[in-house]
């Protein structure tokens, strides 16, 4: 315990997690009220700022990549990359989507359908599908592309501790505003993290209330919780190569597998139609709509639950998922890091969503009325199974996967965590793996039992409000690491 205190990035990290959580399990209703009202402020004053930061983040990694900086080698010169494109593939979607995509397949496709963003000379269904790959495309892998291009740099060009604040160290001499960018990121990682593993045991305790009737609530998310945490101790405990590695080619294995049934019981023709003419389309209008301009402007209360949310939670996950990406990248270029980071993943989500949307339109054609049987985000994959040969099967499938998909998302951040507050180390001591996997532990319970602080309140409003307040100080400090970055590389 003497060692906790003489690491005061550990010390304070804690202290504000055991804080929030010891608030939250006392006062759980006044918590919510006080979180609603921030987030409202946040969102109200700094919503479209997040959109323009997005956009932001995609044209400096375009013009990185595309620029003669785009061949700096994360290493040295003749290295070669230390992970496979197909490993270090599956790592990063493991980490940076994961559950995400099973929980939204469905759900947002309709949701978009029958609530189109806006008029459009695009059919219902196109617009439905280029509206869901922008809240999933490139701007998301931005925010992570980013983050892992400036540690990136740091760590294997610039030999720099595995740390946040490793990217402004040069301009910022003083120790305690270090550890404070330090300390926030942290917080920003464990509330991105926590969010992910809430909605994630939300949708699982969804999956059983489908299967076996609705006798899984509260106490069954907890017991949830804590197999995930365990298990992602489990596999953070063997580290990169022995666990995360293997469980996250595990889940894409899975993943495709899944895909693919669907894809080629579904009408093939119609789903590369819609897949290939969607993606231009997205293409096309990425612009306009990163900057809700004129007609592609869907008005402040759409853009507050969607995309001000969207845009929060990935700038939430954009510490531990970037540095994540960064660790894993050792002998790539910067060019092929963007390039593999922007493209591979938002075509597989594109892709994705191509297929289980335009198959659950086809189906609500075929009923000739939709009368919300996918309108719950939490069950609407198991929903759609029942309509599939194999349902059983379909959806234990995909209860495995759920769990995977969180373990991997779990061990990865908690792998960084431990790298921050073991002074950067890329292969940190087995007793702060310990210590994150508890804390992250008790602030998941904290966040479920927020989300049920009332009868009307789920864990997706609590996790909507939650992030927009946190990543709001980290969404400043990008602009600010990206300036420095730049400055850097100029230089050689």
């Amino acid at each position: 315990m003497g060692k906790l205190f003489k690491n005061p990035l550990l010390f304070v990290s804690i202290g504000i997690v055991f804080t929030f959580t010891l608030v939250v399990f006392s006062a759980t209703e006044t918590s919510y009220a006080m979180i609603e009202t921030a987030s409202f402020w946040v969102r109200n004053h700094f919503g479209y700022f997040y959109l323009y930061l997005g956009l932001g983040c995609v044209l400096f990694l375009i013009g990185i990549g595309l620029s003669p900086l785009g061949k700096i080698r994360l290493g040295k010169k003749d290295s070669k990359p230390e992970h496979s494109l197909w490993a270090w593939t599956a790592m990063l979607y493991s980490a940076g989507m994961g559950a995400g995509i099973l929980l939204r397949a469905v759900q947002e496709p309709v949701f978009m359908q029958q609530h189109p963003p806006y008029l459009s000379g695009l059919s219902r269904e196109s617009l439905a599908l280029e509206f869901t790959f922008y809240q999933w495309g490139f701007t998301a892998w931005a925010f992570y592309g980013l983050f892992a291009l400036v540690i990136g740099y740091g760590l294997f060009v610039k030999k720099r501790k595995v740390l946040a604040s490793a990217a402004v160290q040069n301009a910022v001499e003083n120790k305690i505003a270090l550890h404070s960018i330090d300390i926030m990121t942290i917080i920003t990682t464990v509330f991105g993290l926590i969010a992910a593993i809430g909605l994630g045991t939300a949708q699982i305790n969804g999956g059983l209330n489908h299967l076996f009737g609705p006798n899984f609530g509260l106490g069954t998310m907890l017991l949830l919780a804590t197999l995930v945490s365990g298990l992602s101790f489990y596999s953070a405990w063997q580290g990169l190569n022995k666990g995360i590695k293997i469980i996250s080619k595990i889940n894409i294995v899975v993943t495709l597998a899944i895909l693919l049934f669907v894809f080629l019981y579904g009408d093939v023709p119609t789903i590369l139609q819609a897949f290939v003419k969607t993606t231009g389309y997205y293409i096309m209008d990425f612009i306009p709509m990163s900057l809700a301009w004129g007609s592609y402007n869907p008005g402040i209360s759409f853009l507050t639950d969607w995309t001000f949310y969207y845009w929060a939670f990935w700038l939430a996950w954009a510490p531990f998922t970037g540095i994540f990406i960064a660790r894993i990248s050792k002998g790539r270029t910067l060019r092929q890091l963007i390039g593999g980071v922007l493209i591979i993943p938002s075509l597989g989500t594109f892709f994705w969503f191509s297929v289980f949307g335009t198959s659950a339109f086809q189906l609500i054609e075929t009923w000739g009325a939709y009368n919300q049987e996918f309108g719950n985000v939490f069950s609407s994959i198991f929903v759609f199974f029942e309509h599939l040969p194999g349902a059983n099967l379909l959806n234990f499938t995909t209860l495995f996967l759920l769990i995977g998909f969180l373990v991997t998302s779990v061990d990865s951040a908690v792998f960084v965590l431990s790298m921050f507050t073991d002074k950067g180390k890329r292969n940190p001591l087995k007793k702060h793996r310990l210590l994150w996997s508890i804390f992250v532990l008790m602030a998941t319970m904290a966040l479920l039992l927020l989300g049920n602080a009332k009868q009307n309140i789920n864990v997706l409003d609590a996790v909507q409000l939650l992030l927009v307040i946190t990543s709001l100080p980290f969404a400043f400090y990008m602009i600010v690491m990206s300036t420095l970055f730049l400055k850097d590389v100029l230089k050689k």
